[in-house]
């Protein structure tokens, strides 16, 4: 969770040092897809008893909104 939790961020300061847009969004796509593990491993902790029910949906609903935020950047782009 860790690893996928610190891409996010990673891809997107990566993708801004890049010469182009094009190379921007494709840093940005990097980083949406990081959310989506996200959410995977999140799902996989409730599951697995490891975290609780209202722990999962704080948690799902913060990276469902970080995951529109990148898509609204994308489209933006």
């Amino acid at each position: 969770m860790r690893r996928a939790a610190y891409s996010i961020p990673s891809n997107i300061s990566e993708g801004c040092g890049r010469e182009s847009d094009a190379e921007f969004k494709r840093f940005l796509t990097i980083a949406r897809g990081s959310t989506s593990e996200l959410e995977y491993f999140t799902i996989l902790a409730k599951d697995l008893e490891y975290i609780k029910e209202e722990i999962f949906s704080e948690l799902n609903d913060k990276v469902d909104r970080i995951r529109r935020s990148i898509t609204n950047l994308i489209n933006k782009i």
